[in-house]
């Protein structure tokens, strides 16, 4: 609809400059002046502001300013219903998408918020999306929320402000990413955030190591330093760049495709019945390798052996090729 009307004010400029061009011209070859008289004559003309003639018009000038007169009115008319009606309803739009974006957070339980669309809220938002989970972004900046609106729900605002936060629906939600630049801003999302949901998991980015542990006591769960990361992971690739490039192949193949699966014991013992992680047969049945075993106390267990004993909310973490993620995912009904 929008570009309907851009087309509209279009057309709307043009014969606004064709009306002038035809004026100039006429009053510099029929009325034979100057050019600086032309344009002031077609000014006061068709802006009806009843200056003095710049000399007493002829019978043909005359017949020529009432044309100039009556056609400028109408153009001018069109122009300015046209200005009028985009602007209307570009704020009709806008307030209609704000409606329905708010309608949509309202609905959502148990989300990720994300704090900041910069490079790491980007890339953060990116990854749930390509997990499917439902998430809502708080961003400031008009123009980051206009170029990614279509595909991205956004609130816009302060994460600082309780008022924002709600708006995005902290008080359901189970994660809660901020990713400001300034750790400063980050610790204020971690506190307000935090009494506003005691039970949000919270992870913060931190640029300083000083920021660390403020973070951590403000209530964030995790915290991450991008810097450090991308720092160690260079290196890596210096001394082991084999393994950290075989390391990132598994954590994302494709777009959307991934080679890792973290599944809750729930999602299997409800649909067979298995004691053991040998029970579980996932190698035979869809090609995937269980490489880890994440106990209900939070203990990890690196290739866990095949008579460990499945306990009730415990998870495993699942290997294998997108096609046999795909399978699993199918046979046991996890997306």
């Amino acid at each position: 609809m929008l570009r309907l009307f851009r087309s509209k004010i279009y057309l709307a400029l043009f014969m606004v400059s064709f009306v002038l061009l035809i004026g100039v011209l006429g009053y510099r070859y029929i009325a034979d002046y100057t050019w600086v008289e032309a344009l002031y004559m077609t000014v006061i003309t068709v802006s009806t502001v009843g200056f003095k003639e710049v000399r007493p018009l002829s019978t043909h000038e005359q017949l020529f300013t009432v044309v100039l007169i009556t056609a400028s009115i109408f153009i001018f008319a069109f122009a300015i219903s046209v200005v009028t009606e985009y602007i209307l309803s570009r704020n009709s739009l806008q307030l209609l998408k704000k409606k329905k974006v708010k309608q949509k957070i309202v609905g959502l339980e148990n989300h990720v918020i994300v704090c900041g669309y910069g490079r790491n809220g980007a890339q953060a938002s990116a990854r749930l999306k390509a997990y499917d989970r439902p998430f809502v972004v708080i961003e400031k900046d008009k123009d980051i929320i206009e170029k990614h609106e279509e595909e991205t729900l956004f609130v816009e605002g302060d994460a600082n402000e309780d008022q924002v936060l709600l708006a995005a629906g902290v008080d359901r939600a189970k994660y809660l990413i901020t990713t400001l630049p300034e750790d400063a801003a980050n610790l204020f999302v971690v506190l307000s955030a935090h009494q506003l949901n005691k039970n949000l998991f919270i992870i913060s980015r931190a640029s300083q190591i000083t920021s660390q542990r403020k973070l951590l006591l403000a209530g964030a769960n995790k915290v991450i330093m991008p810097d450090k990361i991308g720092g160690d992971h260079m290196a890596s690739l210096v001394v082991l760049p084999d393994l950290i490039t075989f390391m990132d192949k598994l954590s994302m193949e494709g777009e959307h495709t991934t080679n890792l699966e973290e599944v809750h014991i729930e999602d299997f013992t409800n649909q067979m019945n298995c004691n053991t992680l040998r029970d579980l047969d996932l190698r035979r049945k869809t090609g995937c390798t269980i490489i880890g075993y994440v106990k209900p106390d939070g203990t990890y267990i690196i290739n866990p052996e095949a008579d460990m004993p499945l306990e009730p909310k415990s998870k495993v973490i699942v290997l294998g090729r997108a096609d046999q993620i795909r399978k699993l995912n199918e046979m046991f009904h996890l997306n």
